[in-house]
């Protein structure tokens, strides 16, 4: 078995050989067909997230082990599985479900295993898909992938069920008016295409790359706004014909929020997913008096992510491009990710066996 492992907290990935592990129990053995690069990768990679104030959250002091293999949007086929699995599982390709709990706490048995107190995502407190297999524990996490490409999928098992997922959150309101999006990355992208497989009223994107302004305006959005300058407040709230409903920041930087919860409307809802990092300085009076809501979304349910796959067997949702690189080059990947240079989203594809 090869994989790229996080050996050290801002360190390069160190190449690992080992034997195949050996799958018991419940567990299934699947070779990586492709693996997402995604944002959080780089977080765990330099070792915590930015909370503002001089304060940073240690993901060392959280828990997490090292060495860790990265990689926790994975599509893979099994190869191999434990005496209590079931055989038809053998050489099917699937989506893995990351977000693995740990199966007996009230998030986990209410269908919410990626808001357990206790979690054990895969790429995260054990290893994930920067390699040629991966374990997965359990069957009910993995999603048949039967006449889809793992790579297109393989993003959607993060960036696309994050993004299905805080929309989910919006409500009716998506469908009254438009959506105000902060961020054109991969999640950015693949949420003007959930949004409009939804019924949504439009999408309005607030991205500081050109490049990536025009990506989103080629993706669908009804208007995109550079966020840079002081008139950009105006911009936004004038964008959707007047403040915003809703508005999903896909950056979460103390500057994106601060213009996100100053375009809503009364009634609004800020819903944060990006962890760039920093700290909020609202003004308190301000929240009851606009009745503001701000909401934090964390990636998404088992049975969320299964809906996703419907939509794209249905055609309602159609998978983004992906860039395609060699599991060697995960470190170019995360590196090119960190500099701003992708558009989208990159998977990382072992060589076939």
């Amino acid at each position: 078995m090869k994989s790229y492992q996080v050996a050290e907290f801002g360190a390069p990935l160190t190449l690992q050989q080992q034997p195949d592990p050996v799958p018991r129990g419940t567990e299934l053995l699947l070779r990586v067909e492709a693996a997402g690069v995604c944002h959080s990768d780089l977080h765990i990679w330099e070792g915590g997230y930015d909370l503002g104030n001089g304060r940073r959250l240690s993901l060392k002091d959280r828990g997490i082990q090292l060495p860790l293999t990265m990689g926790h949007e994975i599509a893979g086929r099994v190869v191999a599985i434990g005496e209590q699995a079931n055989p038809a599982a053998m050489g099917r390709s699937y989506l893995v479900y990351p977000w693995t709990g740990c199966g007996l706490c009230p998030a986990c048995k209410r269908g919410e295993e990626n808001l357990c107190p206790q979690p054990i995502y895969l790429g995260v407190h054990r290893h994930g898909g920067y390699a040629d297999h991966v374990m997965v524990p359990h069957q009910r996490y993995l999603i048949d992938l039967d006449g889809l490409d793992p790579a297109v999928m393989a993003p959607f098992a993060c960036s696309g069920l994050t993004a299905y997922s805080a929309l989910k959150k919006a409500g009716d309101a998506l469908r009254e008016a438009p959506v105000v999006i902060i961020g054109a990355g991969g999640l950015g992208l693949i949420c003007i295409e959930i949004l409009k497989a939804l019924g949504g009223f439009g999408a309005v994107v607030v991205e500081v790359d050109d490049s990536k302004r025009a990506a989103a305006k080629a993706a669908g959005a009804t208007a995109t706004i550079s966020g840079k300058g002081q008139d950009a407040l105006a911009a936004v709230t004038a964008a959707p014909g007047g403040p915003a409903r809703t508005v999903i920041d896909f950056v979460g930087s103390s500057q994106t929020t601060a213009l996100g919860f100053d375009a809503l409307a009364k009634g609004g809802k800020l819903i944060i997913v990006g962890l760039f990092g920093g700290a909020a300085s609202w003004s308190l009076p301000l929240i009851p008096m606009k009745a503001a809501s701000i909401l934090g979304s964390y990636t998404g349910s088992l049975q969320e992510l299964e809906e996703l796959v419907a939509m794209v067997r249905q055609g309602l949702v159609k998978p983004r491009p992906v860039s395609r690189r060699g599991l060697h080059e995960a470190d170019r990947a995360l590196a090119d990710l960190r500099d701003g240079k992708i558009i989208g989203r990159t998977v990382l594809c072992p060589e076939p066996a």
